[in-house]
């Protein structure tokens, strides 16, 4: 009898993992790497600015695994029409379970912004490829107990690739189990209405394309059904960037943990002693990689400990930064629009003249940061509309809102600088 695991969820209600296909669940749910999770926040530092975002990349992934045994079942309901071996077979079905549990399991601390911290660092995709594969580790143990090929058959899934491309994309594609599941529980915590969508709906609408006997074929949307439940996923991912992911607190909160950050890592690689720096920082400092497990010991509480003793730290400008950011004395934007936002070089030229005769290092206190995203990126992977008449067309073709929004790139242009600088440069902006 498989082990089951059944959990409470304030997005999907209950979580219940117990199927043979889901008997990784439990298992995965013992391990370290995972278990680490917890200890980081889905979203950063955006509780700074929406009090409630104090949900965890644990409770993601076990969203996500949630959300594809759901997709799982509405492939099975369609799947007989498919040659067997297009099929979702129980060894497809507890790959595909698995690598939704495991997609964010390589994830570093403060969400996005501390692998674009340190330059070189690898991205969190290859920490997950990684952790799959060592064969020393508690996830490829755990993973490969009942099937020695099933690390590599989950890190193929992880990284978008895999037998099947409708269940590789169901993992990181258009319309993925991580979207679906990260867009209800962002807008759960963080009390906005902007990333509500009809997941149910949009399940049900789900359809298979048109292959071939060679060529699985990909997921597809039922045109007289389906249409109105994928605009509405798309859009909100659309809006989840504007009024959340790019807030501006945030983003100014994100740079000034960046740039100190940096700083430190600047000072261990001179040579300055820095209280409870990471080894992860200090081998980074010295121009190496760190280790896996080096890496893996990194989690947001280790961060912040580190940005509070370097409050004591002897270079000023990084002492300043840490005690700022956690005062929450965050700094404040200048929006850029229309032609400063085109060529914005002038306005930060003017903003760091300011800051520079004001005594403030202007590399460090005035930045300029642009926000952008492409909420519907239209490839030839992204699902088609399906109907009883005429052939299948493209998402940008069925829908007009689609059509508008695809290849579009939300952007946001700000002068991020310190507060005692915006109104003295916003005068000369003006002048």
């Amino acid at each position: 009898m498989a082990p089951r695991v059944i959990l409470r969820d304030p997005v999907h209600g209950l979580l219940a993992f117990e199927s043979e296909e889901s008997r990784c669940v439990p298992r995965l749910l013992q391990t370290e790497p995972l278990q680490r999770l917890r200890r980081i926040k889905q979203l950063g530092v955006t509780s700074l600015a929406f009090p409630g975002a104090e949900h965890t990349r644990f409770s993601h992934a076990l969203g996500a695994a949630h959300v594809m045994q759901r997709l799982l079942g509405r492939l099975r309901a369609l799947h007989e029409a498919l040659p067997y071996w297009q099929r979702v077979t129980s060894e497809r079905a507890e790959d595909a379970i698995s690598a939704a549990l495991l997609h964010d399991v390589g994830h570093g601390p403060l969400s996005h912004l501390f692998e674009s911290a340190l330059p070189g660092l690898p991205h969190h995709e290859r920490w997950s490829t990684e952790i799959l594969l060592d064969p020393s580790g508690q996830v490829f143990q755990a993973l490969s107990r009942a099937d020695a090929g099933r690390p590599m058959r989950v890190a193929e899934l992880v990284n978008g690739r895999g037998e099947l491309p409708y269940l590789a994309r169901a993992v990181s594609g258009v319309l993925d189990v991580d979207r679906c599941d990260y867009l209800l529980r962002d807008a759960h915590a963080t009390g906005v209405r902007y990333g509500m969508y009809d997941l149910d709906w949009l399940l049900q609408s789900l359809r298979f394309g048109e292959g071939d006997a060679s060529t699985a074929p990909p997921l597809a949307v039922d045109g007289s059904k389906g249409l109105v439940a994928i605009e509405e996923f798309l859009l909100a991912r659309f809006f989840m960037f504007q009024q959340v992911y790019f807030h501006k607190s945030t983003r100014a909160a994100e740079r000034m943990i960046r740039s100190a950050l940096a700083l430190g890592v600047s000072c261990l690689a001179d040579g300055v002693a820095l209280p409870d720096a990471p080894r992860a920082l200090v081998v980074a400092a010295r121009g190496e990689r760190p280790s896996l497990g080096e890496y893996l010991d990194l989690d947001d509480a280790v961060v912040w400990q580190a940005l509070h003793a370097w409050e004591r730290a002897p270079h000023p400008v990084l002492a300043d930064l840490c005690r700022r950011v956690r005062a929450r004395s965050l700094w404040k934007t200048v929006e850029l629009l229309d032609e400063d936002a085109a060529h914005p070089e002038r306005a930060l030229s003017i903003a760091r003249d300011v800051a520079r005769h004001a005594g403030l290092d202007p590399e460090v206190y005035v930045q300029l940061d642009v926000a952008e995203d492409t909420p519907f990126e239209e490839d030839d992977a992204a699902p088609v509309v399906v109907s009883a008449h005429g052939p299948p067309r493209r998402l940008s073709e069925a829908s007009f809102l689609l059509g508008r929004l695809a290849g579009e790139t939300l952007s946001k242009t700000r002068l991020v600088l310190a507060p005692e600088l915006r109104d003295p440069v916003r005068r000369a902006l003006a002048a």
